[in-house]
């Protein structure tokens, strides 16, 4: 529909409507089954890790390339007879499960390592499923073990056969996921509803944005489903989507049907009032939208496939946001016109008080600039200041849901396990050119390797084909006496290749790991190894965090710049100014350091930690939080200056001075920004609460930034800004 100075015909309209219908029917039933088809891996292109993981699953055809673990528990160690005689049958059971390539056990290496302080098993399982089948594989093993418990219980009725690693936390966070986030939703809707009546004192108009909303939210992730038949896309997107989406829907609906409200006030026939909204609410709902889509476009720059697939998610979700609010809104209005009164008072007196309140502070301002800008300013500044000390770290202590099985498995692990399995590094071991492992020099070369990773306090154990036998002086005739299966995990078939796994101590942190990995990464190979020419490759999960690190801190600047730059263009288009981007642009800049603030006092420091339901605070933080803080707020934050500033320029083309202008443009938009961000606040607020670490800390950062955001800087900075700078806010344009 756009901003025509004309209604289409009611037969377009109808065509409007039923091919939003028909759309949403259509992504319904992707959208319902969404959690079960992302995939929960990331990737990043190009790393090291992933360098390590392909020559895994590569060259040394390695059946643990992606693992589970189980912990059998409640039956004799392993070191007996019975002990044994139970893990066996475990294993048995599993091997001949589809998707499973092998297990390592104690049963394969009659080492300690693999039997807990309390006589519980580790058991290391290698999975091959089908790509996007890495529930279905949980789900099998679940049944399998649960099949065992069965059998086994009546002669060891404390037997525990539980499931953690990788897939196992993956599937689990798919399932919790989709919890958290229809209770998010469920949560904040009657709030949304009833703040949108206080607005509106009219039950009509307070349902429009929550149908434009529930529409948005539902399009977007069926669409995100369609994409992710080709681009896998991350389980956090769910979340953000329903965020956004919810948020940007009421947004730009509470804009559109404010200017409609509004354009009635004056006397206008409802077809005339709708015409005035969609011409006018419309273009600020475009370039608002082009803001925050600038935001998400900007991972697109990212290395890491979590990272894109949140860029796509929001590109999705805010150009169909853009659309319905654009298109279907308007036609909504105009049918609904006549009963916009009805379950509330009359809609001509709504906010009349509120608009003489409005009005006393926009005078006020337009005659203080100074003032306000130094008491409203001064706090803000402060604020930010404490983003100087934000660590992007990984937190150290548990940071998953408990109430996941797979979580407390892995909790379980690690109390009585000898060494960190969940932290466990992959070494390979490149020998140069001419040398196999089986040439005295190459032996020679690994077991220097191993001999000097092993004596670092900081490694529990290590594995390679130099360990394989305890007798001294072994030479590599041993590989002719090992199975195939397990020369071949860790010799390469060319022999120019070896695998190390090195094993954490217990009690390792995440970052601890990531130290190690770093140092060893940073050490000479040809000094480690005593042979030129040799290159070491270390990954597995302390690779991948660090190479996550690496990717995301080296893209920062990149995206930082283009989003300011882009941004930048996108506002002197819209407005044809010079100064108005400028202004935007830093108080935004404002905006983003006082969230970081925020998040580093209640999440690193501590303050009010207990508000968020975090028992103590965060040692470190989440390397992608600086990225997705940034991209989001930014373009959020610049939806309340495109509505201030595009009803300033209004006032201003219709013949106002610059002090009336800016007051028209205030009285104009205030009711509008206070609700639409008290609303997006309640939205984000709701997801603060759940058991995701990084999902509240994203919820609590977007709330406060939109906070500051509506209450700060657009009602008091951007304003006094504005005034300072009178006429030359428009310059070079009029």
């Amino acid at each position: 529909m756009g901003w025509n100075d004309r209604l289409p015909s009611p037969w377009r309209q109808r065509l409007v409507v039923a091919a939003w219908i028909l759309i949403a029917v259509a992504a319904l039933p992707f959208a319902a089954k969404i959690n079960e088809e992302l995939d929960g891996s990331t990737r990043l292109m190009g790393s090291e890790s992933a360098r390590v993981e392909a020559s895994l699953s590569g060259r040394f055809h390695s059946p643990f390339t992606t693992i589970a673990l189980l912990r059998v528990a409640g039956v004799p160690a392993a070191r007996g007879d019975a002990g044994r005689a139970v893990l066996q049958q475990v294993t048995d059971a599993l091997k001949a499960a589809p998707g499973v390539q092998g297990t390592l056990s104690y049963l394969d290496r009659a080492d300690s390592l693999f039997i807990g302080l309390d006589g519980s098993a580790i058991v290391i399982v290698g999975l091959n499923g089908p790509k996007g089948g890495a529930d279905a594989l949980m789900a099998r093993l679940h049944l399998i073990t649960d099949s065992l418990h069965v059998q086994l219980a009546g002669t060891y009725p404390a037997i525990a056969l539980r499931w953690t690693g990788e897939a196992a936390v993956n599937a689990d966070m798919r399932r919790l996921s989709g919890r958290e986030t229809r209770t998010a939703e469920l949560r904040v809707l009657p709030f949304t509803l009833a703040l949108l009546f206080i607005a509106f004192r009219s039950l009509i108009a307070a349902t429009l944005p929550i149908v434009c909303g529930a529409l948005t939210i539902v399009v977007s992730l069926g669409a995100l489903a369609a994409v992710n038949r080709f681009w896998p896309a991350s389980i956090i997107v769910v979340s953000l989507i329903s965020m956004i989406g919810l948020g940007l829907s009421i947004d730009y609906a509470l804009l559109i049907v404010s200017r409609f409200r509004d354009a009635c006030r004056e006397g206008l026939s409802a077809p005339d009032a709708v015409r005035e909204a969609s011409r006018h609410g419309g273009r600020t709902v475009i370039v608002s939208g082009s803001a925050v889509i600038i935001g998400f476009a900007a991972m697109l720059f990212v290395p890491v496939s979590e990272v894109r697939s949140i860029g796509i998610g929001g590109l999705l979700v805010t150009t169909i946001a853009v659309l319905v609010a654009s298109t279907l809104l308007p036609v909504l209005l105009g049918w609904c016109s006549g009963w916009m009164d009805v379950g509330g008072g009359r809609m001509l007196r709504g906010g009349v008080a509120a608009g003489r309140w409005w009005r006393r502070w926009a005078v006020w301002v337009t005659q203080h600039p100074l003032r306000v800008l130094v008491v409203a300013g001064l706090p803000l500044v402060l604020l930010a200041a404490q983003a100087g000390h934000l660590r992007v770290d990984l937190p150290r202590g548990s940071w998953l849901p408990d109430d996941a099985d797979s979580v407390r498995t892995l909790h379980e692990i690690d109390a009585v396990a000898r060494g960190n399995f969940g932290q466990i590094l992959h070494v390979v071991l490149y020998l140069p050119p001419g040398t196999r492992l089986r040439d005295e020099a190459g032996w020679r070369a690994e077991s220097r390797l191993v001999r000097s990773l092993a004596r670092d306090p900081r490694i529990q154990h290590v594995w390679a084909a130099t360990t394989l036998s305890t007798a001294p002086l072994t030479g590599p005739e041993i590989l002719e006496r090992v199975p195939e299966a397990a020369r071949r995990s860790l010799v390469s078939a060319d022999g120019t290749a070896a695998l190390i796994e090195v094993l954490p101590r217990q009690g390792t942190a995440a970052a601890d790991a990531v130290q190690l990995l770093r140092d060893i990464r940073a050490k000479n190979p040809e000094t480690l190894t005593g042979l030129a020419g040799t290159r070491l490759d270390v990954g597995g999960v302390p690779g991948f965090n660090a190479d996550y690190s690496d990717a995301i801190r080296g893209s920062l600047a990149t995206i930082v710049f283009s989003v300011i730059g882009a941004t930048l263009l996108v506002l002197s288009l819209a407005f044809r100014s010079v100064l108005i981007p400028l202004k935007a642009v830093a108080l935004n800049l404002l905006s983003v350091a006082a969230a970081f603030g925020a998040v580093a006092m209640v999440f690193q420091d501590g303050h009010g930690a207990w508000m968020v339901g975090l028992p103590h605070a965060m040692d470190g933080g989440f390397p992608i939080v600086p990225v997705l803080v940034f991209c989001i707020v930014f373009g959020l934050s610049m939806d309340y200056e495109v509505f201030i500033v595009a009803r300033v320029a209004d006032g201003r083309r219709a013949g106002l001075d610059d002090d009336e202008a800016l007051v028209a443009g205030l009285v104009g938009t205030a009711r509008v920004i206070t609700f639409a961000a008290a609303i997006m606040v309640l939205i984000f607020g709701a997801f603060v609460f759940g058991d995701f670490v990084l999902i509240k800390l994203l919820g609590f950062a977007l709330a406060v930034a939109v906070f500051l955001d509506a209450t700060v800087i657009r009602l008091c900075l951007g304003p006094a800004f504005i005034a300072l700078a009178g006429r030359w806010n428009w310059w070079p344009g009029r």
